[in-house]
């Protein structure tokens, strides 16, 4: 049986981006599928999914009551791609700062790793577009906090462009997994690695957004610094 992979798009109000987005990702290669899990956005992009997905067999629509968080939505996608039997997950920005043409890449580094992570700092170097210099040092400090923190040598744990095979998702306990924000992705890698999963980077370039809302807040942020010494406290209490 040939393999399926499967792209979680997470959406609140990516009606712009969205249908330029998704034939995008489909004309990268054949095995690729998309799920778009929508937070009922109030611009209607649940209903352009929704379109989409009547169009073509290849997209399908989670939808949500309400805006419930970038983690809990990447969940819910990993346990419906763990039912439909996709042999990789992905996830990916609605916004266009994660380049489709990617995904083929992250495909052929698969092939020799449990989970891909698309790097924008890959060997020190940086590769962002249209950031301000003060996020870039935020995001940029915030992964040396990381790695030095959990202890997980990898030089992006804050992005949200990734590869998982899908043993990965079916061997994390996804019910114990803690982070909402942009942590979540720390915590998912550190636990992939806790259980002894390979783990790979590859370089990408990250563009920031030019359509619609950046979510970044300051929640967010907090989250990320206080759970970072908390999974490895984790790890030291053997919870990881």
């Amino acid at each position: 049986m040939a393999e399926r992979a499967l792209v979680l798009i997470p959406t609140y109000n990516e009606a712009v981006n969205l249908p330029k987005l998704v034939p995008l990702v489909l004309a990268q290669d054949g095995r690729l599928e998309v799920l778009v899990i929508d937070d009922n956005s109030p611009d209607g992009t649940g209903r352009i999914a929704d379109g989409l997905a009547g169009a073509d067999s290849r997209v399908h629509v989670l939808h949500r009551e309400a805006k419930l968080g970038l983690g809990k939505a990447y969940l819910e996608g990993f346990r419906w791609a763990i039912e439909h039997g996709y042999d990789y997950v992905f996830e990916m920005d609605a916004d266009f700062s994660h380049d489709p043409v990617h995904l083929t890449e992250f495909l052929r580094a698969a092939a020799d790793a449990d989970l891909v992570l698309g790097s924008r700092y890959l060997d020190g170097r940086v590769t962002i577009v249209n950031w301000p210099m003060s996020r870039l040092l935020l995001s940029y400090f915030a992964n040396v906090y990381a790695r030095r923190v959990t202890g997980l040598r990898i030089w992006d744990l804050t992005g949200g462009f990734k590869c998982f095979r899908r043993r990965v998702l079916e061997a994390v306990d996804l019910s114990q997994v803690e982070s909402n924000g942009y942590a979540f992705q720390i915590e998912m890698s550190v636990r992939a690695w806790r259980k002894g999963f390979r783990l790979a980077e590859i370089p990408i370039v990250f563009v920031d957004r030019t359509e619609g809302q950046s979510k970044m807040n300051r929640a967010i942020v907090r989250e990320a610094i206080w759970m970072v010494p908390r999974l490895r406290l984790m790890r030291w209490f053997g919870r990881l």
